[in-house]
């Protein structure tokens, strides 16, 4: 055993050895490379500790930072005061709704069937609601439908008041 010992230890063999320790050190700093690399392009690193991260920071739950950002965004829509993009916002603060009640955990088939399940209570502005689903369902159904950006804007902070009393904003 002293003998495996001396042969493995002795000055010759690790002369010998060495290009190969050399080649294998220089592979594990490109493998350690390669995996920082991909780690950092894939999305795992975001999923695994982004999503906790963003929590902290806001004080606010992810998918609220993430429905305010598509807020903000349908909002911008009426700043160019162009009448599609207005009834762009409208349709997809509406789409922004049904998804907030559909997470919310009201059931039904379509916007108009889980507001129904709703009352004063849980969203005091529930008639100007309807109101705007009802002007939304008019542009979507009737390419004619004219709509002035006054009345736009009406609309969309009538949805900007339900998202507030649902906390979603």
């Amino acid at each position: 055993m002293q003998d495996f010992f001396a042969f493995i230890t002795s000055p010759e063999l690790q002369r010998k050895l060495l290009p190969l320790k050399i080649l294998f050190f220089l592979a594990s700093f490109g493998l350690a490379g390669l995996i920082i690399f991909l780690l950092r392009k894939s999305d795992w690193l975001k999923y695994y500790f982004g999503q906790d991260l963003t929590e902290f920071r806001s004080f606010k739950a992810l998918e609220t930072v993430e429905f305010a950002k598509k807020w903000t965004k349908t909002k911008k829509r009426l700043e160019k005061g162009w009448e599609a993009e207005a009834k762009l916002a409208l349709i997809e603060a509406d789409q922004l709704l049904d998804e907030l009640l559909k997470r919310t955990g009201y059931k039904g088939e379509s916007l108009g069937e889980r507001l129904k399940q709703l009352d004063n209570n849980v969203l005091p502005n529930i008639e100007e609601v309807w109101e705007a689903h009802k002007i939304r369902n008019n542009i979507v159904h009737d390419p004619d439908y004219k709509l002035s950006l006054v009345k736009a804007n009406q609309m969309i902070e009538v949805y900007e008041k339900a998202f507030q009393h649902l906390e979603a904003i």
